[in-house]
């Protein structure tokens, strides 16, 4: 599975970074192929590509705050969580979501 996400969080500081690393962890442990973009306190680092966007079959916003340049997203399955889910639960999370999309749905 391809996936992309955006992670963000109120003060965009240690749990935007800490979120990206956990999930890239379980994404990779299950065998998927993930690009992370994060919204910070310094503004977006590591901007997704508009073609990892293309080839993604899932969005995950892992944002506690509304994620800019949305609509970047159209067309696209978009898994919607706290950054917290991404910080404790990245494997349930990813988990979820392959059996979401296995079913013809992920949000």
């Amino acid at each position: 599975m391809n996936i992309a996400a955006v992670t963000a969080c109120t003060i965009g500081v240690a749990h935007t970074y800490i979120a990206k690393e956990k999930l890239i962890e379980a994404a990779q442990n299950r065998g998927h192929t993930i690009h992370v973009e994060t919204q910070g306190n310094i503004g977006i680092e590591e901007e997704l590509s508009p073609q990892a966007i293309q080839n993604a079959d899932v969005i995950i916003l892992a944002a506690d705050i509304s994620v800019a340049k949305q609509e970047r997203f159209a067309g696209k399955p978009i898994v919607r969580v706290s950054s917290a889910v991404a910080i404790k639960q990245p494997e349930k999370l990813i988990v979820t979501i392959e059996h979401k999309l296995s079913q013809g749905c992920a949000s």
